[in-house]
């Protein structure tokens, strides 16, 4: 099946052959159609299927023939969780409406509010907004919804995980009854569905994977070491397989700080990545990392979703995240638009609850391995298959921790 097949025009083809995109992924041949129709659509597809294009340029071919949009109106709303995910997903339509004209643009907080006032007073077709933001704008009269015809809510599960149901219900209170409605999730779980009760209804549910199903071309392998010495076996790994490039997640934005003073002292430039550095300061970072300035990042759990880079070869779980499904998206951002990737996890003794809840949630046990000299002497048991976190208690815990470590 080819893009224009669905229903797309020349110019929006034309461009995503440009990106390199041969063929539409599983998820774009389903959702792409019914956009176009004009239907409510739920969709759930794992991190790297292709989603933001599966709603995106659909919305773009809608556009092209749509009356010119007004002083401080936008045609079309993307709420996102994070400003990252704004602006990779901002950055998308713009490669997308290369050779058509549509205006977008992003917006969230932690800027300068001013300069994106001023962008809204021409009018925008295609808003990409974090929801506080958006309502931010909304309060101080600098936007208007009586033109908005379409919304997107997109990383549902994340959005709920970071508890913006209010804010969203919020946007949705306020925008016309007559929408088409779209919301995109990797998982859809129950807290999902309640919020597509209220803000997409009579909508076309498509599922391309199971939940608990991650990419498949991404290959994955624990090795299993004892928790000091894990800064001295990445720095082994690097060293001895020669690698280029590494996404490297770590539980905290003190431990990003050690390990990269620990990696420079054994020749190892890296750049650490955490809400603690300037949103300007991050954008730098990425843009850097994603042009190969920068070989190896270490980042917290902010990096996880939204960040889409072409050809990262490899993912580095330091620390396992506290929640299983985390870990699905921090693979996912290897293994690209069905490209081969790898994803490595250094896990000690003190990780086995998390490896339990992680495999539990995947469903099969990651191939494990041990590196000659890095022999663990806290033995890593097998998983539990009887193991049942706490998730309310620990739910708890983890979120007053992370208010002071992330």
């Amino acid at each position: 099946m080819s893009f224009s097949s669905l229903g797309l025009s020349d110019p929006i083809v034309q461009a995503v052959t440009e990106q390199g995109y041969q063929a539409p992924t599983p998820i774009q041949e389903k959702a792409i159609p019914k956009v176009l129709a004009g239907k409510n659509v739920i969709a759930a597809a794992q991190t790297g299927t292709g989603k933001t294009a599966s709603f995106v340029l659909p919305i773009l071919q809608k556009l092209i023939d749509a009356p010119m949009v007004r002083p401080k109106r936008v045609h079309a709303i993307i709420l996102t969780p994070t400003r990252e995910l704004a602006i990779q997903v901002e950055e998308n339509i713009q490669h997308y409406a290369k050779h058509i004209n549509i205006s977008s643009m992003a917006m969230y907080g932690g800027v300068d509010i001013d300069p994106q006032k001023q962008r809204l007073i021409d009018g925008v077709d295609i808003l990409v907004a974090t929801p506080g933001r958006l309502l931010d704008m909304y309060t101080r009269r600098a936007i208007h919804f009586d033109e908005t015809s379409i919304l997107v809510i997109d990383e549902a599960d994340r959005m709920l995980d970071m508890g913006f149901i209010s804010d969203i219900n919020k946007v949705v209170e306020k925008l016309p009854e007559q929408r088409q409605n779209l919301l995109f999730s990797a998982t859809l779980s129950k807290q999902v569905r309640f919020l597509a009760r209220t803000a997409v209804t009579d909508a076309v549910e498509i599922s391309i994977t199971p939940e608990n199903v991650t990419v498949p071309k991404i290959e994955q392998h624990l090795i299993t070491v004892d928790k000091e010495f894990k800064s001295a076996l990445l720095s082994h790994l690097i060293h001895d397989n020669k690698w280029q490039q590494a996404l490297i997640f770590i539980e905290t934005k003190r431990g990003a700080a050690k390990l990269v003073s620990q990696l420079e002292k054994r020749e190892i430039t890296a750049e650490s990545f955490h809400s603690g550095r300037s949103q300007a300061m991050r954008e730098q970072l990425m843009e850097d990392f994603k042009a190969g300035k920068i070989q190896f990042l270490v980042a917290t759990g902010i990096a996880a979703r939204g960040i889409d880079i072409d050809d990262l070869e490899r993912v580095i779980n330091y620390d396992l995240p506290d929640e299983a499904e985390d870990y699905v998206h921090r693979i996912g951002r290897t293994g690209r638009a069905g490209a081969d990737g790898e994803a490595i996890s250094l896990v000690s003794r003190d990780d086995f609850r998390n490896l339990c809840a992680i495999e539990q949630h995947l469903g099969y046990f990651i191939k494990r391995e041990v590196i000659e000299g890095f022999e663990p002497k806290l033995v890593v048991p097998n998983s539990d298959a009887a193991y049942a976190p706490k998730k309310a208690q620990k739910g708890r815990r983890r979120q007053s921790s992370r208010r002071s470590s992330k």
